[in-house]
C-alpha cells in the first residue's frame, strides 16, 4: 500500500513541497519581528534553523519546477506559433465561407427536393407473414 502512494507521488505534482513554502516564509519573519529579535543565542539559532529550513524548502521546490517537463520554447517562438494558429485559424474559416457558399449556389438539380421524387413501394415495406412463402 505504500507503495501505490510513491507511485502517485512520482506521477503527480507534489503540491506540498510549494504548499509548506509558505507557511516556512511565515515562521522567518515572525522570528525576525519578535521583541528580542536576534539579541539572545536562543533566537539567533531559531531564526538560523527556521531560514535554513525555509532555504532548502525552497531548493527542493525550484529543483522539482526545474524538472518539468514542457515551457521549452521562448516567448517570442510561443508569440510565432501563436500567430501560426491564429492564420491557420482564419484560412481554415475562409475555406468553410467559400464551401458554403458553393454549395449554396449549386443548381436546383444537384439538390432535388426529395419528398417530390420519393416512390413509395408498398410491397418492399411490408413484413413477410410468419410461414411465408417465397
Amino acid at each position: 500500500m505504500a507503495m501505490a502512494s510513491t507511485q502517485e507521488w512520482t506521477h503527480s505534482l507534489p503540491t506540498a513541497l510549494f504548499d509548506e513554502l509558505l507557511p516556512k516564509l511565515a515562521v522567518v519573519l515572525e522570528l525576525t519581528q519578535k521583541a528580542e529579535g536576534t539579541a539572545t543565542p536562543v533566537a539567533k539559532q531559531a531564526l538560523l534553523h527556521a531560514t535554513n529550513d525555509f532555504k532548502y524548502a525552497l531548493a527542493q521546490a525550484k529543483d522539482y519546477a526545474s524538472t518539468l517537463a514542457g515551457g521549452d520554447l521562448l516567448v517570442e517562438e510561443q508569440d510565432s506559433v501563436v500567430a501560426m494558429l491564429e492564420e491557420l485559424k482564419q484560412h481554415k474559416q475562409q475555406q468553410l465561407t467559400q464551401f458554403a457558399l458553393e454549395v449554396e449556389s449549386l443548381p436546383a438539380i444537384a439538390n432535388p427536393n426529395i419528398s417530390s421524387k420519393m416512390e413509395i413501394d408498398s410491397t418492399a415495406s411490408t413484413p413477410f407473414a410468419s410461414g411465408g412463402q417465397l
